[in-house]
């Protein structure tokens, strides 16, 4: 009896803020554009699932929603996450054959668990374990990578595992080393990096990709893993991933939830990310609005010190208060209706953000953000059309924040 050819599988493996989302996003975008059948699987360890909600909205899944399945509130890695990832993997290739499954990891996956599933799988087969870099962050925060190696000699001779266990362990599983964000660093300074890394990854292939540039036909001239080459690395590490893999949130790593239908006073909320943001605040992403932009839906997006602000789209209640919004009545009042669903003061405008980091340092960052929601009394001045000082650059799609 003949049976079908395994479907490949890419992994989007990488710390977190490396930028697998948006590498996601583009390959989805291709996809539709090249008539290329994929399914996708995203995994965050917030309950928020930010990132399922910006794949979710991708033209793509928008028109095959049978394509896509979430995984929120676990890491991959651990039992739940993996036991989820096969109930995931099994539902949706029940329904179809694609010729690509995609899966984006969590921040805070370690990528030996899911080569082990992977490895034992009958319908499918691994091809692709992609780690993504913060080259910023490796440069800010491991001297253009050389601090790598001694910082995770130091936690073996402490017998401690953090983050940098993590990120080091997630280059040496990988296939592919994709580095990011590589623009912004000067003149020659990528190849100190890649130097770093390949000391201790010699066999590995690295490649830097900008805006998630990367061809997905590429992904189709890709072997199977090499699960020979990494045999004593798995053998060496299963036993300190024991403890790790019952836990949803390892390695210190803790995250909250903020939820408001508040807007953030634009001022204060400028002035917070400059004095709180501690470098083991490791990301924060969601929805938000500004009580200075109450039409636009904004996309929070902050990986180490960096923050992004990105126009997301219109809030429903912004569009039935403008005199000029061009709608029949009867588009204006199905909008009204939607905009009904919502409890909050502000129509369908709210701000839900999940802050991840090392739980040192993340509580105060987060209180440090839920001070920035408008007062009873901003409130009241919103309302009646009070400006409010607005320090965050204007007219442009995407605002970057640096912290000095």
């Amino acid at each position: 009896m003949q049976t079908s050819p395994k479907i490949p599988v890419v992994i989007l493996n990488g710390f977190l803020g490396s930028g697998k989302t948006t590498l996601f996003r583009s390959l989805l975008r291709q996809a539709l554009n090249e008539g290329v059948s994929v399914c996708a699987i995203v995994n965050d360890m917030s309950e928020l699932d930010v990132d399922g909600e910006l794949i979710s909205n991708t033209e793509l899944v928008e028109e095959n929603a049978h394509i896509f399945a979430t995984i929120p509130a676990c890491v991959l890695s651990s039992q739940k996450g993996i036991e989820s990832l096969d109930a995931a993997l099994s539902g949706l290739l029940a329904k179809q054959s694609p010729e690509l499954v995609i899966i984006e990891t969590s921040g805070s996956t370690h990528p030996l668990p899911l080569i082990e599933y992977l490895q034992n799988q009958t319908q499918v087969k691994l091809v692709g374990l992609f780690a993504l870099v913060d080259s910023l962050m490796l440069a800010h925060d491991y001297d253009y990578g050389r601090n790598l190696i001694p910082n995770m000699q130091q936690n073996m001779a402490l017998g401690k595992r953090d983050t940098t266990n993590l990120l080091v362990e997630q280059i040496l599983f990988c296939s592919h080393l994709l580095f990011t964000k590589a623009d912004r660093l000067g003149e020659g300074k990528l190849d100190e990096i890649v130097a770093s890394i390949q000391a201790f990854n010699p066999s590995v292939s690295a490649h830097s990709v900008r805006f998630g540039n990367l061809p997905i036909e590429s992904l189709f001239a890709l072997p199977e893993y090499d699960y020979f080459k990494v045999a004593q690395l798995v053998k060496e590490l299963k036993p300190l991933l024991a403890s790790e893999t019952q836990h949803q949130q390892p390695y210190d790593l803790v995250s909250r939830v903020i939820q408001d239908d508040r807007p953030f006073h634009p001022q204060r909320l400028w002035t917070v990310c400059r004095q709180y943001l501690g470098d083991k605040v490791y990301r924060s992403k969601g929805f938000f609005w500004l009580a200075s932009r109450s039409g636009h839906a904004l996309l929070w997006n902050q990986a180490a010190g960096d923050i992004n602000l990105e126009i997301n789209g219109t809030w429903r209640s912004s569009v039935i208060e403008d005199p000029n919004n061009g709608l029949t009545q009867i588009e204006i009042e199905d909008l009204k209706e939607k905009v009904a669903q919502y409890s909050g003061r502000f129509g369908d405008r709210h701000c839900d953000l999940t802050v991840i980091g090392d739980k040192t340092q993340v509580d105060e960052f987060t209180n440090a953000l839920k001070s920035c929601f408008l007062t009873d009394a901003e409130i009241q001045q919103w309302f009646a059309g009070q400006s409010f000082e607005d320090p965050w650059p204007k007219n442009i799609m995407v605002v970057k924040h640096t912290k000095p």
